[in-house]
């Protein structure tokens, strides 16, 4: 008996809408991940990009729990001497909490061109509205 194989021909792509609003950073994040790589189908295969497309409304709603608005810090490094930059989560949720989101699903994808591929796959705004309709995507709740 041989195990089963996805092949990109046979791959069925949902699109997915989440509200963030109310949803901690972490939980919601670990969930998009999940969605985007397929582990969700009985059809996940490791190394073919079996995940559905994810729609999340509401960003700036999110939450992060205890003292991380203040204590965490997303850090980037020019490349120059001196080149550290670093925000704190509470100007990043105030100036662009798609970027929060973002950053953190991507850090949870493969690093490769596979993980590239399904982080294309994700589309985040701000407010209620998204420019997907035509897409008919169906709403995904989840407990979190």
């Amino acid at each position: 008996m041989s195990s089963y194989v996805a092949k990109p021909s046979d791959i069925e792509r949902k699109w997915l809408v989440i509200d963030a609003s109310g949803k901690t950073l972490g939980r919601l994040s670990t969930e998009d991940a999940k969605l985007l790589r397929g582990k969700h189908k009985p059809t996940y295969t490791p190394f073919v990009d079996t995940g559905d497309y994810v729609i999340v409304v509401n960003a700036s709603e999110m939450v992060l729990t205890g003292k991380k608005l203040d204590q965490k810090f997303y850090r980037h490094h020019s490349g120059y001497a001196g080149g550290l930059k670093e925000v704190s989560y509470r100007n990043l949720m105030n100036n662009n909490p798609e970027k929060a989101l973002e950053l953190a699903v991507k850090g949870m994808l493969p690093k490769n061109s596979l993980g590239r591929q399904m982080f294309k796959k994700l589309k985040v705004y701000a407010g209620p509205e998204h420019d997907h309709q035509a897409q008919k995507p169906e709403v995904y709740t989840f407990e979190g």
